[in-house]
């Protein structure tokens, strides 16, 4: 494989993570509610929804949304109206920030994990980035493509865990710091509130995957 889809694989998934989503305000609001643990036990359920999204896409789900577009078109619509619902939920009036505390009850281990999964696969974003976007950095004269899409998606994945990773272990004192400053808090919720409509007109607006089999 070549560096430069190594690269821009790792490009794509570092913009994607840093973009708030459903992955990130589940992350930190479990983080800051019931510890770095508990962040750190539902970022391994979400890091078991990539795997279930990347071995589907090796398994040809691109292809089958790529043949039937109107299937594509119903799931790319949905995750849109879910991102454009967590905006208004950010910048309403009376909107919370992912990083002002909230009273949550504490979830079990094996709850924590299997929301973690269940809000990754649920995710426009990780939806977009699999059916999408990893074929485009597949090129089969380079070999056998079940191989490189497996190696692409672990690049993700391996930035994906780091990004989240150093958000769970420093959630608590990012709120803690923006807890005293409010002018920062209305500034973050208002940021976050605007990336997540732009994030869903751009899917609105994305076109079918590219087909590419895993043969």
């Amino acid at each position: 494989m070549s560096i430069g889809a190594l690269l821009g694989i790792a490009m794509v998934a570092l913009g994607m993570v840093l973009t708030p989503g459903p992955n990130m305000i589940y992350l930190v609001s479990r983080s800051i509610s019931q510890g770095r643990r508990a962040g750190l036990v539902s970022l391994g359920g979400v890091a078991a929804g990539f795997l279930v999204y990347l071995a589907a896409s090796c398994l040809g789900l691109t292809a089958v949304f790529a043949l039937v577009p109107e299937a594509y078109l119903a799931i790319k619509l949905a995750g849109a109206a879910y991102l454009l619902h967590l905006a208004w939920k950010t910048v309403r009036p009376g909107g919370v920030s992912v990083f002002q505390p909230r009273d949550l009850r504490p979830d079990s281990t094996r709850r924590l994990f299997t929301m973690g999964l269940v809000t990754n696969v649920l995710n426009p974003k990780a939806a977009v980035l699999y059916l999408s976007l990893l074929p485009q950095f597949v090129d089969p004269a380079e070999g056998h493509v079940m191989t490189q899409s497996f190696a692409l998606g672990s690049v993700q994945i391996a930035v994906s865990m780091l990004v989240n990773t150093v958000i769970v272990l420093t959630a608590a004192s990012l709120a803690a710091f923006l807890a005293t400053r409010p002018g920062w808090l209305r500034l973050q919720r208002y940021v976050m509130g605007t990336m997540l409509g732009a994030f869903a007109v751009k899917l609105a607006v994305d076109r079918p995957p590219a087909v590419v089999t895993a043969s």
